[in-house]
């Protein structure tokens, strides 16, 4: 592991090109930076903020991310399930997750806000008093998922399968709710 980086702001650096150094990075803020296809192996972030910034299909295993915050962040394809769990916990408001995958991850009161969440994979997840405000889910995947106290009230486009997942207590919109329903293949006027 390379030097503690504390307390910077990292702005409109392309990644992509050059490699971010495998640091411990700490309150820091990067804005408008490039991370596609970049390996962000091995690297941990610590309280930071991502404002703009495209991280689509970077390489994120063992990576660890502890209270961050994406916020308009392009993040298409990424493995959340490859990175170090240990302390794990971050935010999305008004990112795009499409493609990606939380596999198996204990996120507990994980908030998305105002995302698209196309075929993103959350089988055999625990997403426990997760939040999904004014969600697209269109495609996602929930299978022997825990979403017990969980809110969809303002999500849109999902499908889930109530024998399939454990939804105690997950909160739904009543036309939201109709989304419980589509493995019947049933027509609701």
């Amino acid at each position: 592991m390379g030097v503690l980086t504390v307390d910077k702001n990292i702005n409109n650096q392309n990644f992509s090109e050059s490699c971010l150094e495998k640091n411990e990075y700490d309150n820091c803020t990067f804005t408008g930076c490039v991370f596609s296809n970049s390996n962000l192996s091995l690297v941990t972030f610590l309280e930071c903020d991502f404002l703009y910034c495209d991280f689509s299909m970077a390489k994120i295993t063992n990576t660890s991310f502890k209270d961050v915050k994406f916020k308009e962040c392009k993040m298409l394809g990424l493995h959340f399930d490859e990175c170090n769990e240990f302390l794990l916990s971050f935010s999305f408001e008004k990112c795009v997750l499409n493609f990606s995958s939380f596999q198996r991850l204990k996120l507990r009161q994980m908030r998305f806000i105002d995302c698209k969440l196309h075929e993103v994979d959350f089988s055999s997840a625990s997403i426990v008093g997760a939040i999904f405000n004014n969600c697209d889910l269109s495609g996602a995947i929930f299978d022997n998922t825990i979403i017990e106290q969980a809110d969809f009230r303002t999500a849109y486009n999902y499908s889930i399968d109530p024998e399939n997942n454990r939804i105690k207590k997950a909160k739904f919109s009543a036309q939201g709710a109709l989304g419980l329903l589509d493995k019947y293949d049933i027509n609701i006027d």
